[in-house]
């Protein structure tokens, strides 16, 4: 990774992360065409919905016949995450137009902005629209074919879940998480240690009383708090 902001870096820059893509979007067609999604259906939704973790979910919802409201319900709280991923981002973003600014946050993914994290400790805390597009348009059209692929294939595997497959999501989510902490030299290893572990804590606790969903943006909110803190205490 360099310094550069330009599309064409922009696109280097997302190829790693987009491997990843390849082998969730492929897991996600398996999985969808396990529960009796179509390939056109299972593009669409890639398409239309492009969240990952929220289609996982929306499958596995649908298939236990799941109404209408509680799948929009959860998947609004899956992906909650993604509104404060928008305001980390806003600030190096301000200069641009409000329909730049929209199209950036549209597509904005958890892989994509561990990615613009790790980009600014190369240029001197500064993001650009076209590196940014260019990083979130290879990722989206990465996803949607990959997840279409899968589907074509899934009729080659009737039982995803003995691959392993539900796990991918999850592995990739730790690699980013890594590549966060060894890149980022701006914060001690401690602290990041730290509020990682705290976070671990939350999330191990609140299972036993909170569901899921809602625990994920709770325990956000209070990784934030706590790594700021930790943060300024330990300076």
């Amino acid at each position: 990774m360099t310094g550069e902001l330009t599309a064409r870096v922009g696109f280097k820059d997302t190829i790693p992360t987009a491997f990843g893509y390849i082998g969730i979007g492929i897991a996600f067609g398996i999985i969808g065409q396990s529960n009796h999604l179509s390939v056109l259906e299972i593009i669409l939704m890639s398409l239309i919905t492009y969240a990952g973790s929220a289609q996982f979910v929306i499958v596995s919802m649908a298939a236990l016949h799941a109404n209408i409201l509680s799948i929009v319900l959860s998947v609004f709280l899956v992906n909650s995450r993604m509104i404060l991923m928008s305001t980390v981002i806003a600030p190096y973003m301000k200069k641009e137009s409000l329909l730049r600014n929209v199209w950036i946050g549209t597509l904005l993914t958890d892989e994509t902005f561990a990615l613009s994290m790790n980009k600014l400790n190369y240029t001197d805390h500064r993001l650009s629209y076209s590196w940014f597009n260019s990083a979130n348009l290879t990722a989206y059209l990465t996803w949607f074919a990959a997840s279409g692929i899968g589907g074509a294939l899934g009729n080659l595997i009737t039982n995803p879940e003995q691959f392993g497959l539900g796990f991918a999501l999850v592995a990739m989510f730790i690699g980013l998480l890594y590549l966060q902490i060894i890149t980022d030299k701006t914060i001690r290893l401690g602290i990041q240690l730290g509020v990682v572990g705290f976070v671990a804590v939350v999330m191990y606790l609140g299972l036993a009383v909170i569901p899921e969903n809602i625990l994920l943006l709770i325990a956000a909110l209070l990784g934030c708090t706590f790594g700021v803190t930790l943060k300024h205490v330990l300076r």
